[in-house]
């Protein structure tokens, strides 16, 4: 890889090691940044290009830029802005991230993840210590070096060959402009042949003239090359095929060679966009402009799995019971995990979105009666958690397979702990502080905190599975790493009561005052973790419990549910 010349020099203030890496540099850049409007797919987008230069045998590391002024997802609504995605060391980031991971299946840190709150935030902190020494506090210098020298931390860290990054939002943003800004000034930072702009946009389709509409890009490109930023290449969103013409006009329009103006039509699947992306050339495009000594691609594995996914397979119909089912997007990694394992099983799950609350006005028979497996969730606060204790119930009592996840493990205690030990009134610290019995109750550790923010139990920990558990038969392993987001637990107090009366437990932190997993002994499947495995599963790799709790699912025989019977080979 080609180095920044010795002589090559940029304006203070920079640290003196900010400087000395952005003249030694040897890793390329990648900057996608969206047009017209949002939910495009960026996120899907960046994984794949990550997807794509991987197969080439390059180290890829991603980060997203967010312009909002929260200091991380932690604190927002899932409504707002869908599932927050832990990193192993803790971080609470974008959804987009789970992406990145399960896509190149790379492990990210909390460096992956940067926002103007965060940024803000920090200068601010500076500022009052006096660090700027009274000097005058800008958008331009300290917003922007703050940004880059986020992204040229994650080239350190990394040491990776690529660094994507995706800047959230639309071009035109407001809010946005910073870290435009940032991104354009990277160019002259660590020079033109490292970096490459890939412009996401949308191509309308206006049903009454049966044509798709080239403007909102033209604009789009317009407002970015308005701000200093050409891009090198355009992918098209559109639901309809585009024909070259199209890229033609965009092309001319835009002033980007015809080849790089990449269509992404619309597919079923979003694990076939690598493919996409790759039969369109980028990857060629990519590799020869920022001149990575990059192999041959080969996307053989993954365009296999993508193949079995697509082959039509027998539905699984799988309940997901939560509280903010509205918004799937709350639960991307949990629906991906269960897709993943689906695929290890030959099975295409059936996913019913299943509001807890209607479980609470209906009854769960009416919800739940056909369902093979059912899953139920992390989340936060009372609402609908009564509804999960009775789906906890109705699991138990029919043998239906259950997976319960972080809140999900804690719904499994109480409904124990009212149902089979009597304990009418045991309930959590979290929903009632009052409650007589807490058979969970607030961790020790997190007795007195009262900030929001980067203050549970986040990121990997270290579990001891225990000999004869369905948990130490799924992982295989004596110790398993795992992230967690909470800040509640199983009461100890209880523990002795709770395991008496037949409830396991599978797994224990380190110390042994932790329990990581519980599970019900002569039941199909029924384990519930405070952990969330949901984010270590990979397409080609299924996370061991959701592959376990998929292959008890698929043995399950529901009263109205039509299986297939075995074919006799052999007939006699």
């Amino acid at each position: 890889m080609a180095w920044l010349p010795e002589s090559w020099q940029v304006p203070s203030p920079f640290p003196a090691d900010i400087l000395l890496l952005r003249r030694q540099m040897p890793t390329k850049f990648i900057f996608v940044t969206g047009g017209v409007v949002s939910s495009l797919g960026k996120g899907i987008s960046v994984a794949s290009i990550g997807r794509i230069l991987k197969s080439r045998g390059l180290t890829v590391s991603v980060i997203k830029l967010d312009p909002y002024l929260n200091v991380d997802p932690g604190t927002m609504s899932p409504y707002q802005h869908g599932e927050v995605f832990v990193t192993q060391d803790g971080g609470e980031t974008d959804l987009d991230l789970g992406h990145y991971e399960r896509f190149i299946d790379v492990e990210l840190t909390r460096t992956s993840n940067l926002t103007a709150g965060e940024v803000y935030l920090n200068l601010i902190a500076k500022e009052r210590r006096g660090d700027f020494l009274g000097g005058t506090i800008q958008t331009v210098p300290h917003v922007t070096n703050a940004i880059k020298d986020r992204v040229l931390a994650l080239a350190a860290e990394s040491e990776a060959d690529v660094i994507i990054t995706e800047v959230g939002g639309t071009v035109g943003d407001i809010e946005g402009l910073p870290f435009l800004e940032a991104i354009r000034q990277m160019r002259n930072d660590v020079g033109r042949d490292n970096v490459f702009y890939i412009h996401l946009t949308l191509l309308p389709y206006i049903a009454a003239a049966q044509e798709l509409k080239t403007k909102p890009t033209q604009h789009s490109v317009k407002e970015l090359r308005s701000i200093g930023i050409q891009p090198d290449a355009i992918l098209c969103r559109s639901d309809e095929p585009v024909p070259v013409s199209i890229c033609e006009k965009i092309a001319a329009f835009c002033d980007v060679p015809v080849n790089a103006v990449i269509p992404v039509v619309t597919v079923q699947n979003v694990y076939e966009v690598p493919l996409v992306l790759e039969d369109a050339g980028l990857g060629d495009i990519v590799v020869d402009t920022l001149r990575l000594a990059a192999k041959p691609q080969d996307l053989t594995d993954w365009s296999a799995m993508v193949g079995r996914m697509n082959q039509p397979k027998e539905n699984l119909s799988i309940a997901l019971v939560g509280k903010y089912v509205e918004y799937p997007d709350s639960y991307i990694s949990v629906r991906e995990a269960l897709r993943h394992a689906g695929l290890g099983h030959a099975r295409d799950i059936d996913l019913q979105w299943v509001h807890s609350e209607d479980i609470e006005r209906d009854g769960t028979d009416a919800h739940l009666a056909s369902v093979c497996g059912i899953v139920v969730p992390g989340g936060f606060g009372p609402r609908g958690v009564e509804g999960m204790i009775d789906t906890v119930r109705y699991a138990r009592e029919h043998n239906v397979p259950y997976l319960g996840l972080c809140l999900g493990l804690q719904v499994m205690v109480i409904e124990w702990a009212r149902n089979v030990l009597g304990i009418k009134d045991a309930n959590s610290e979290e929903l009632v502080p009052e409650t007589g019995n807490p058979v969970i109750h607030i961790m020790p550790d997190q007795e007195g905190v009262s900030s929001k923010g980067g203050t549970m139990r986040l990121g990997d920990y270290p579990c001891h599975t225990q000999v004869q558990t369905r948990t130490k038969a799924a992982y295989g392993a004596d110790t398993i790493m795992e992230r967690h987001r909470h800040r509640f637990e199983l009461n100890n107090s209880y523990r002795e009561s709770l395991e008496n009366s037949g409830l396991v437990v599978g797994g224990l932190s380190p110390d042994g005052n932790l329990v990581e997993t519980g599970e019900v002994a002569n039941h199909p499947f029924m384990v519930g973790t405070q952990y969330h495995p949901e984010f270590k599963s990979r397409p080609n790799r299924p996370h061991p419990l959701f592959s376990e709790f998929i292959g008890a699912a698929k043995e399950t025989i529901r009263e109205g549910v039509q299986r297939p019977l075995p074919l006799d080979v052999n007939p006699k």
